[in-house]
């Protein structure tokens, strides 16, 4: 890593409370964080490396808050039998994938989307991991890619009780066990939540034992609720409670607590994720691609939800998805102007609160004293780019363009569009379609 590092030239957006569009300006890393910004004159001294950042924007590295990395090798399959709902997209596919995953699969599937996270210019991703045959040591496989990339990862493994009661034990274990270890090492890299697959899979006791584990550590959970219908349903009929009021019986919802999805709460259940300040965390494409639904973004963060955007593993571009995100709202508002500002914000904005939830450096924006991740996207502004108009140019035109530098922690990963790190991309890629043709014959 440069000690010092100057970044210059670049039209700065630096979103955060105080979004600011500054021109002429320069930015000083030093030591992993952001050490000063100003004017580009008073930066008169010799730095260990200097970036000419002239026809690029310069902005916070992206955040994805709800991600799995283990669907990587899935990518081309089609062995999986058609399905006429969610339930069966989960016992065709998913299901059938992750409990056919060996511990090489789940670093290699890792991997490779966190190199892909470096092209895009993503630099922080809050993954949701599920092996249920190769538990044990699973979020560690993860840990090791995740270092060796570079990038900084929230890290869980999925429990649930679909394997059966052995397989549980180990999930809770595997989940008790890296949090622990995340905050012993108090790792600006890695982060760790308590996994939960989905409240239609998990018991009244294994939801107990969780969250006696996971709130003795003060960790925060991370589960997918209500994506389908079908969620509630179940609930409803198995427990006499819709899910958003049972995972708070059981002591689940909270600050540090990630409920991905939440197509179908409702105004009560809004109300309870508002009251208990749990995070909520939209992914459109995956939602539209299983036919679940639109989840009403616009209400939830009118009621002061904290809603933020991840990709569900169908991207790692996250302006990609912000821009569906942007269109599905319009749908479901019937009115295309609908939503622009609560859509843009869950990227632009909410990501970085989601973020600081957990990571002691503040992230997903640039000023003095945060981390010191940052991405040279190339864009020459056709029209005035400032305060007033940059959700604009970030949704209809940044998005078009190309990652040119990422950085992390002052650490250039990718400069150029070549990244700048000690793997070997192209052997990574052999070996990962080794892996998949023995993968694909286990499925």
């Amino acid at each position: 890593m440069n000690n010092t590092l100057l970044i210059k030239n670049g039209i700065i957006i630096s979103l955060g409370d105080n979004s600011k569009v500054l021109y002429n300006h320069s930015i000083l890393l030093e030591n992993g964080l952001i050490k000063k910004i100003a004017p580009s004159s008073e930066f008169k001294e010799k730095y260990d490396k200097v970036i000419d950042a002239s026809g690029k924007v310069v902005l916070p590295g992206f955040i994805n808050a709800h991600m799995h990395f283990y669907s990587t090798l899935v990518r081309g399959l089609g062995k999986a039998k058609p399905s006429g709902n969610f339930v069966e997209v989960l016992e065709n596919l998913w299901w059938r994938l992750d409990k056919v995953l060996l511990p090489e699969d789940n670093y290699y599937s890792a991997l490779i989307m966190l190199i892909n996270g470096i092209k895009r210019g993503t630099t922080t991703f809050i993954d949701h991991h599920s092996s249920p045959h190769a538990v044990t040591g699973s979020l560690q496989q993860i840990a090791k890619a995740v270092k060796e990339t570079g990038l900084r990862a929230s890290l869980c493994y999925e429990l649930s009780d679909r394997d059966g009661e052995k397989i549980a034990e180990e999930g809770l274990s595997e989940n008790y066990e890296f949090i622990k270890y995340t905050q012993k090492n108090n790792d600006e890299f890695l982060k760790a939540l308590f996994g939960l697959h989905a409240s239609f899979t998990i018991s009244d006791k294994t939801l107990e034992k969780a969250s006696k584990l996971g709130n003795e550590l003060n960790s925060g959970f991370h589960i997918h609720v209500a994506e389908a219908e079908s969620d509630e349903e179940y609930n409803l009929k198995n427990f006499g409670m819709r899910v958003v009021g049972r995972l708070n019986k059981f002591g689940i919802l909270g600050s540090k607590t990630i409920a991905a999805h939440c197509v179908h709460v409702n105004e009560n259940e809004m109300n309870l994720l508002k009251d208990t300040q749990t995070i909520v965390v939209h992914n459109p494409q995956s939602n539209l691609n299983n036919a679940v639904g639109i989840a009403d973004v616009v209400k939830m963060a009118n009621k002061g939800v904290l809603v933020g955007l991840g990709t569900d593993a169908m991207t790692v571009n996250m302006i990609e998805e912000v821009r569906v995100a942007m269109w599905t709202q319009h749908l479901k508002q019937n009115n295309p102007t609908a939503g622009f500002i609560e859509i843009a914000s869950t990227l632009f904005f909410n990501n970085a609160k989601i973020a600081n939830r957990y990571w002691n450096n503040p992230l997903g924006k640039i000023e003095e004293g945060a981390a010191g991740d940052i991405v040279l996207i190339d864009y020459n502004p056709p029209t005035p780019l400032d305060e007033n108009t940059v959700l604009g140019h970030l949704i209809f035109g940044i998005s078009q363009a190309d990652t040119d530098t990422t950085i992390v922690n002052g650490k250039v990963l990718m400069e150029n569009r070549k990244l700048n790190l000690d793997i070997d991309e192209e052997a990574i890629a052999v070996k990962a379609r080794e892996l998949t043709v023995k993968l694909w014959k286990r499925f």
